[in-house]
């Protein structure tokens, strides 16, 4: 008996202990906030590894890679949608009380900033024939900080000058300047606005529900870049204007949001009627002090400018409206360079690292003159990196692994060269141009060209 009562009470105390330590486990975790107990039994940093240069990065590279691959691809599957090549853009940066916050390192309102002067220099790489103006949320009310104007490095001077915050948001001041601003923007030109929200609430001076309904009737659209929740009124906005709401969940999140909107957005049905556009290319005035002249709306005297065609004026840059007859004053190389929103490079298709066992060169029409390192072995027609390494007798498995391992491989549609991932990626977003299809021989280069042209003229018209 006095045996059997010593293991219970032996049983009891353990039982003791382990409710003590539940207790003290739900202790813990009604300290834990959310998030921490939803990554509680998270140690994803113990996967990560480490570069040739010191570098952190995931361990698996190509999943990185693909995810990189998905912006890319979609403005090559977008290809026959109807855009606005011609963008007056007025983007409203939040810098109230909530700018001030430090979630993201050092402040929001200096995360903000980085990301929209980059923003502002990507936007006029990839539309150069389009204005931009500032605009910032402040105490309540909304600001000018720069006119509408094709020259990046004042945008960027000036909002450099301007980062104070406090005080609370408004939606609707900051809606009804660049709606007034916007309104007499040519029949030609899409007119949109972009807001870089960081508060939680607006407070408005009246019904912002007009201001929205103002915008609609103009034809602007409305998109909005959140950094914290999503507000109801920024959803109703751009859902009546053909905007896009999103939201940041971090700094990285938030530059690649903001650069999906330097590429022109889809034009909606019945923007615009007008299909040919009156455009003047002006002469460049000499840069002497002698050839000094007053330029501009303000009269400024300088040298350089360029001349208008229609009434002689003088402007300081290029592309801008002629302040005396309101002639659109562009260069040749603009135009140049607004030619491949229209017709952008294919999206290359991605190539099972089994498949590059059986191949050698860089595929397709092989080039007179290649590099001693990579003979015999598979590389990328853009650089001659090899594409892993040919595994010489080691069996079909190990080499498999080790072509995997290199990264993404893809292959131009058209001239069926491979790529590797950097260069593809160099290729749609800088080159707008496949090297491969360029350096084809006529005789390929026309039956490519031919096919192409039939397959475009058999799929259907979007937009």
């Amino acid at each position: 008996m006095a045996g059997r009562a010593a293991t219970l009470a032996e049983g009891r105390g353990m039982d003791l202990d382990e409710e003590d330590e539940e207790l003290r486990a739900d202790e813990e975790a009604r300290g834990q906030t959310a998030f921490e107990r939803e990554y509680e039994d998270d140690h994803s940093w113990e996967e990560l590894e480490e570069d040739e240069f010191g570098n952190l990065r995931a361990p698996d590279q190509a999943e990185e890679q693909r995810a990189r691959r998905r912006r890319l691809m979609s403005a090559a599957a977008s290809a026959r949608i109807r855009r606005g090549m011609v963008r007056y853009v007025e983007v409203v940066l939040d810098l109230s009380r909530a700018a001030a916050l430090a979630d993201m390192r050092p402040l929001r309102a200096a995360v903000m900033s980085g990301v929209l002067q980059q923003f502002v220099r990507t936007f006029f790489d990839e539309n150069p024939l389009s204005q931009l103006g500032l605009v910032i949320l402040r105490n309540g009310v909304a600001e000018r900080l720069t006119e509408l104007s094709s020259s990046p490095e004042a945008h960027i001077a000036k909002l450099r000058q301007n980062l104070d915050t406090g005080g609370d948001a408004s939606l609707q001041n900051a809606l009804d300047l660049c709606v007034d601003a916007l309104k007499s923007i040519p029949p030609y030109g899409h007119r949109e606005v972009l807001i870089m929200l960081a508060a939680l609430s607006t407070c408005d001076p009246g019904d912002i529900n007009a201001s929205i309904k103002a915008a609609k009737r103009q034809r602007v659209r409305v998109s909005v870049v959140g950094l914290a929740a999503e507000v109801y009124v920024c959803r109703r906005m751009t859902e009546q204007t053909g905007g896009t709401y999103t939201v940041a969940t971090g700094e990285g999140h938030l530059q690649e949001l903001m650069l999906s909107h330097a590429v022109p957005p889809p034009a909606a049905p019945g923007t615009s009627s007008v299909s040919l556009v009156r455009m003047g290319f002006p002469c460049k005035n000499p840069e002497a002090p002698g050839a000094a002249a007053f330029c501009g709306e303000a009269c400024l005297l300088r040298p350089g400018g360029y001349t208008c065609p229609k009434c002689k004026a003088r402007v300081a840059e290029l592309p801008s409206l002629c302040h005396v007859c309101g002639l659109s004053l562009v260069a040749s190389p603009h135009l140049a360079r607004s030619y491949h929103h229209l017709f952008p490079v294919p999206a290359f298709a991605e190539v099972p690292a089994a498949e590059l066992l059986g191949v050698t060169g860089c595929g397709g029409n092989q080039p007179d003159f290649a590099p001693a390192f990579v003979t015999g072995r598979t590389y990328c027609y853009g650089c001659y990196t090899p594409l892993g390494q040919q595994a010489g007798g080691a069996g079909r498995s190990r080499g498999a692994a080790s072509l995997a391992a290199a990264g993404i491989v893809s292959r131009c549609p058209d001239c069926r060269h491979l790529y590797c991932f950097e260069c593809d990626s160099y290729i749609h977003e800088h080159l707008h141009t496949c090297p491969g299809c360029e350096c084809l021989p006529p005789h390929l280069a026309t039956a490519t060209a031919a096919a192409a042209a039939a397959a475009a003229a058999a799929a259907p018209a979007v937009g």
